[in-house]
């Protein structure tokens, strides 16, 4: 397909059963068209999605992609003319206005627009990054090229209501759904051209490496930014445009471009196989990622046609062949060891994490592991099988460990007791039964305070919750007269909980031993006139006795009080002695 046949190529696959059935015109169908080959939505999500009609508000579908926590706000052109003026983009531009007002918006759009606004104001709260696209099959007219970096420029400048505006005409239109074919197993074929006097060439033992200085506006041409599939590799994803980072190279793009070289450290990319013609100067790419470079190469593509007009602004390209995946991966990691990359970013792609999705996701097709900083799980997964990474360490450490005390820390987890805790061979059922038990325990860490927690518990709700879950764990330990180095089996102590239909009750205990424990502490008389301090409890191994033996005073009372309920539970707690194991060392 050619850029010239974009648009007789689409005017006949939208006269499809499909299209004409569902949509009652032509630019309703070239925005359902976009969406199913472009973002692969199936029928439902894109019919879903668009909110083209009357009352539409300049807005003709609305996207919202979990997997790049990212909202799109699409307005179409499906027109046969080469030319297209600067109208559309002002449309787009009139949407921008609307949207920062959503309670008027809502009253005044029509009841498709309404419908997704409420969605869009979710994800808003969650941090989504918006991206206003102008589609058409068209190319705009020089003056409207001009109008579309003012407008970049101008939403490039605003805090409130930070966004991007990007043109996809005929040529990006060919771009995204060359991709989006291969979208399933991408892999990245590029080629550049260097220009002269501005690239080294050498190998480091057999290692084939070249360090170019790229023109900034040659950025927009690599494949796979917007989607992410540039960035596979990399220990996260986008971290957003208003990320302080991305801000200040935005602002460098604007008001001082000729020093954008020497303000920024450079993309590091890998490739499998790395071909460099001598003559033409041009390097062919295969296999290609950046592993360092996601926030400057998302954030210029925001900038894209004030970009585009610089002519004398450079960027530092380092270009590996690397084949090894273990090299590939460490390589990954030490580039992306700055102060602003956590070490959990940096764990991202360790074999051992790796192992457990894949594991996990295999076990529960409908759940999801999210182990990258600023990714979101597939809106199409079951909540209840969706678990973030950080949220497994403090579930391990509080469990397995037994030291909820260091839930607190993420760079404890993921640095200091990483090997402990992420272990290759650790059972999905283990890992989803800790999300079970948590989320269980966070629905009583509500304002309305079920339990009646003690207030300063809930003023550290940060990290006393996992207290509550190492309660859990001690009620079965104690039960059955357990060691405090052996530890329940979390999976087989979810099932007896279930299956004796004494799952709430438990949680109640534990909590409410939690709490017990906290006044205890407070009410023991301190030495030196020292002032009883509940954050400084809950962070010690101090805690961790008065936690156990609350919950033992709780299960000794409970027979005087409701004889029949104490031996409910007490017959499901019983578990066998081969149902524990030892603790993990975290001390």
């Amino acid at each position: 397909m050619t850029y010239e046949k974009i648009y007789d190529r689409i005017k006949d696959e939208i006269r499809q059963d499909y299209y004409q059935q569902n949509y009652p015109n032509d630019g309703q169908r070239f925005i359902a068209w976009y969406l199913r080959n472009i973002h692969l939505h199936d029928q439902n999500e894109t019919k879903a999605d668009i909110t083209d009609g009357a009352d539409d508000k300049q807005i003709d579908a609305i996207v919202i992609d979990d997997n790049n926590n990212s909202i799109y706000i699409i307005q179409g052109k499906f027109i046969g003319a080469d030319k297209v003026d600067a109208e559309p983009l002002r449309e787009v531009l009139s949407s921008w206005i609307q949207l920062k007002d959503l309670v008027r918006l809502q009253e005044t759009g029509n009841t498709k627009l309404k419908q997704r606004l409420s969605e869009l104001s979710i994800a808003l709260d969650d941090g989504y990054d918006i991206h206003f696209e102008l589609l058409t099959t068209a190319t705009l007219t020089p003056s409207a090229k001009e109008d579309l970096a003012t407008f970049q420029t101008q939403l490039a400048e605003v805090d409130d209501f930070p966004a991007s505006i990007h043109l996809v005409d005929n040529e990006e239109i060919l771009k995204r759904y060359e991709m989006a074919l291969d979208k399933e197993h991408p892999i990245i074929k590029f080629s550049i051209q260097l220009e002269k006097g501005k690239y080294i060439r050498f190998n480091i033992g057999e290692t084939q490496s070249v360090i170019a200085a790229i023109p900034l506006k040659n950025c927009l041409d690599f494949p796979g930014i917007k989607d992410g599939t540039l960035f596979k590799k990399n220990v996260r994803q986008s971290l957003g445009l208003n990320n302080r980072v991305n801000k200040g190279i935005k602002d460098t793009i604007y008001k001082n471009s000729e020093e954008f070289f020497f303000y920024h450290n450079g993309i590091t990319t890998l490739c499998t196989k790395l071909d460099f013609n001598d003559s033409t100067r041009e390097l062919n790419l295969n296999g290609l990622s950046v592993v360092n470079g996601c926030q400057s190469l998302t954030t210029i593509l925001s900038c894209s046609e004030k970009v585009k007009q610089l002519e004398n602004s450079y960027i530092m390209f380092r270009f590996y062949e690397i084949n090894n995946r273990d090299r590939a991966d460490r390589i990954s990691i030490n580039t992306n060891s700055q102060s602003a990359v956590k070490p959990r970013d940096l764990r991202s792609n360790d074999k051992r994490v790796l192992s457990l999705k894949k594991v996990f996701e295999q076990k529960y097709p409908t759940g999801y592991l999210i182990t990258k900083r600023g990714e979101e799980a597939p809106a199409v997964k079951d909540k209840k099988f969706v678990l973030d990474l950080s949220e497994l360490g403090k579930f391990m450490i509080a469990w397995q460990s037994q030291r909820p005390n260091i839930a607190y820390s993420e760079t404890k987890i993921f640095d200091k007791y990483f090997d402990q805790l992420f272990k290759k061979d650790y059972s999905p059922d283990k890992i989803q039964a800790l999300n079970e038990w948590m989320t269980e325990v966070w629905k009583k860490w509500i304002k309305e305070n079920p339990l009646g927690l003690n207030e300063s518990l809930l003023a550290m709700k940060a990290y006393a919750p996992y207290h509550h879950l190492y309660a859990i764990s001690v009620c079965f330990g104690v039960s059955n007269q357990m060691p405090t180095e052996n530890v329940p089996n979390p999976y087989v102590a979810l099932k007896k909980a279930k299956d004796n239909n004494i799952l709430g009750q438990i949680i109640d205990l534990s909590g409410r031993s939690l709490s017990f424990a906290l006044e205890s502490a407070a009410n023991e008389p301190q030495t030196g006139n020292k002032v009883f301090s509940p954050q400084n409890w809950i962070k010690t191994k101090t805690c961790l006795a008065g936690i156990r033996a609350a919950v033992s005073q709780s299960l000794n009372m409970m027979p005087m009080m409701n004889p029949e309920i104490a031996n409910k539970i007490k017959d499901g707690l019983k578990m066998e002695r081969e149902d524990f194991e030892a603790r993990w060392t975290a001390d």
